[in-house]
């Protein structure tokens, strides 16, 4: 077994306040803990790996790019397919934490790799 203590995890700060954190995963599959202050958006991005997005607390929305939207609340989750362009959005009034499964599984290379 891998285990990874929560406070011991790898952390990523793409921007102020939103910061998510790598739990245990595999190269099938990877668990990144995120948390969003309100307001706060991702960008408009795509990837390769199917993604499962689980709120476990406060409200994400989830926006894809012909326009539509789902919010989640509290263990609402959504199936993300590869290559389908998205952004995920605090929408309410407090911080929101989320759980993304990635598979295959990725590392924060993706963020800190990207090109704008």
């Amino acid at each position: 077994m891998d285990h990874v203590a929560f406070d011991d995890a790898e952390t990523y700060e793409p921007d102020e306040g939103w910061m998510r954190a790598a739990l245990a995963g595999s190269d099938q599959f990877s668990f990144e803990w995120f948390e969003k202050p309100p307001g706060h958006s991702s960008p408009m991005h795509d990837h390769e790996n199917e993604q499962v997005c689980l709120c476990l607390e406060g409200e994400l929305t989830l926006h894809a790019e012909d326009g539509s939207s789902i919010t989640l609340e509290k263990y609402d989750s959504a199936l993300i397919e590869s290559w389908e362009t998205h952004a995920v959005e605090n929408t309410g009034d407090e911080r929101a934490v989320g759980l993304d499964v990635f598979a295959p599984g990725r590392s924060f290379d993706f963020w800190t790799d990207r090109e704008e």
